[in-house]
């Protein structure tokens, strides 16, 4: 077993360090408190030099393969929140709750100067859900556009170099030392425990999802089989993970026995491609489709002019009725869920990988 190296030094001169953290305060208005800020620039650096990812750390205390080992207290935060959602998430006694996310990139208050087609859809969907008495958390990802500070951070393919590497939820970030922080994940990773059912309205972008939905998709690899012990490999240690993956790893689905269902919209090509990656990653969690092909795929206003997206979706009685219609299915199927009406999945997977 050996860890292959060869990438390269990526370490930053102290120039091009402080080049790059100035593009910050590039603002003229900053000159007026450059001493503050050369200040900050010199922490920045020490920071970075020292690499204090993590500057913040307590005991990992019960529950932890070693409860001496210091975890960043951001992780622990996170994972108190996961706990705390996993029992809202089994308190019968609560309203059913639904995942509402709304994967377009375009808000009305950046750059477009309007609102997505998407969020329109949203819109619908959220009042069948509340109609129904179900609680609708809706998470708009367009935020990441159009709000200061919003982000959500790349993954770096832990698992890739071994599922253990790979914690739940991610320890990757935040970062203090490369910059690398105010991730949100860290607030979406217990709405989706949370939730009894997922439904994820989006457009189509090229083919693809786009790139703000693309971004949480990728960072949620850690919900299928991810490592919820970070002291079991001591925080990032290749080895140590690598030797837990090749003894026998359970992979454990911490997002298994939700319902989801989709509905991906777009204008010209690609809506039904995305809406079956969408389905396929979804069930690859053990998420169980409401659907039988998971949602719908539809386009609006094919092939006429982006300027007037919103006057086809006006006119486009039927696929706001199917908006409506995929709601319902949904709430439908988490009440199935709730009363243990849906077939349990096998106890054992030949394949779990």
């Amino acid at each position: 077993m050996t860890t292959r190296k060869g990438q390269g030094d990526v370490a930053l001169t102290r120039e091009e360090f402080e080049h790059r953290l100035r593009a910050r305060f590039f603002d003229p208005a900053f000159q007026a408190v450059e001493r503050q800020v050369s200040d900050i620039v010199d922490v920045a650096w020490q920071a970075y030099e020292d690499y204090r990812k993590s500057p913040r750390t307590r005991a990992a205390g019960g529950g932890f393969a070693h409860p001496d080992y210091e975890l960043p207290v951001e992780w622990l935060d996170t994972r108190l929140r996961l706990d705390e959602a996993a029992v809202e998430w089994a308190d019968s006694t609560r309203p059913g709750r639904v995942l509402l996310v709304c994967g377009a990139a375009r808000h009305d208050q950046t750059c477009p100067g309007e609102m997505s087609k998407t969020f329109r859809l949203a819109e619908i969907a959220r009042g069948e859900i509340e109609r129904a008495g179900l609680h609708c958390d809706l998470l708009d990802l367009s935020l990441l556009t159009a709000e200061y500070g919003r982000q959500i951070l790349p993954c770096k393919a832990c698992v890739s170099t071994a599922m253990p590497l790979c914690h739940w939820p991610c320890s990757c970030y935040p970062n203090h030392a490369m910059g690398q922080n105010v991730d949100w994940m860290n607030e979406i990773y217990p709405r989706w425990v949370a939730a009894h059912g997922v439904m994820i309205v989006t457009p189509v972008y090229w083919y693809q999802a786009p790139s703000v939905l693309k971004l949480m998709m990728d960072r949620l690899v850690c919900a299928d089989g991810g490592n919820p012990d970070p002291t079991s490999t001591h925080g990032k240690n290749v080895e140590e993970a690598k030797a837990l993956e090749l003894a026998g790893w359970g992979f454990p689905r911490h997002l298994a026995g939700r319902v989801f269902a989709v509905i991906v919209h777009g204008d010209t090509v690609g809506a039904e491609t995305l809406r079956r990656s969408l389905t396929d990653w979804l069930t690859d969690m053990k998420l169980r489709p409401a659907l039988p092909q998971g949602g719908i795929d539809r386009y609006i206003g094919y092939y006429e002019p982006y300027a007037s997206s919103h006057d086809a979706l006006d006119r486009d009685a039927a696929v706001q009725q199917e908006t409506r219609d995929v709601a319902t299915q949904l709430v439908a199927a988490v009440a199935e869920l709730r009363h243990g009406r849906l077939p349990q999945a096998a106890a054992h997977e030949p394949r779990p990988k």
